[in-house]
């Protein structure tokens, strides 16, 4: 007997749109895989790509974004800055020696619960047919030290 192997993933959503999407499939009893943890952003524009790495080194088989349809974001157009981060992310991951499609990004509005519902099963399916992870718990990637507390100057404003 085989043990089918369950990833873990975190999901990163947007309050407006993806979370409500997801609170709508739950409402609507859309079932779906129990693997994501999901944790509220107010916009997926506002994700720091630290906390994505940090995720990975800290467990998780993978990372799911997921915010507002592009031209539909409640702050206008911060998630064409969540897709450029996305892209430079995952270049990140492959430079790290780790397959970028552990990474994903989705654009789910309130009123597609089963949208959010069917990608979440899918990008399951993807992670586990790609296996666990065991970043972070192996020596060699002992070296490289992720934060999430960044460094930020502060911007003296003339008075």
């Amino acid at each position: 007997m085989t043990d089918l192997f369950e990833p873990t993933i975190i999901g990163f959503t947007c309050n407006w749109c993806s979370y409500r999407a997801a609170d709508l499939a739950g409402t609507a009893r859309i079932k779906y895989p129990p693997n994501v943890r999901l944790i509220r952003l107010m916009c997926s524009g506002r994700l720091d790509p630290t906390f994505v790495f940090k995720a990975l080194a800290n467990g998780a088989d993978g990372v799911m974004i997921t915010g507002c349809h592009p031209g539909e974001c409640h702050y206008i157009d911060q998630n064409y800055k969540a897709l450029r981060r996305f892209q430079l992310m995952r270049r990140t991951l492959q430079g790290f020696g780790i397959e970028p499609a552990r990474l994903r990004l989705v654009w789910a509005s309130a009123a597609e619960g089963s949208r959010f519902a069917s990608e979440v099963a899918s990008f399951v399916e993807e992670v586990r047919a790609l296996g666990p992870l065991h970043w972070g718990k192996n020596d060699d990637i002992s070296a490289i030290s992720i934060s999430t507390e960044a460094t930020f100057q502060k911007e003296e404003v003339p008075a």
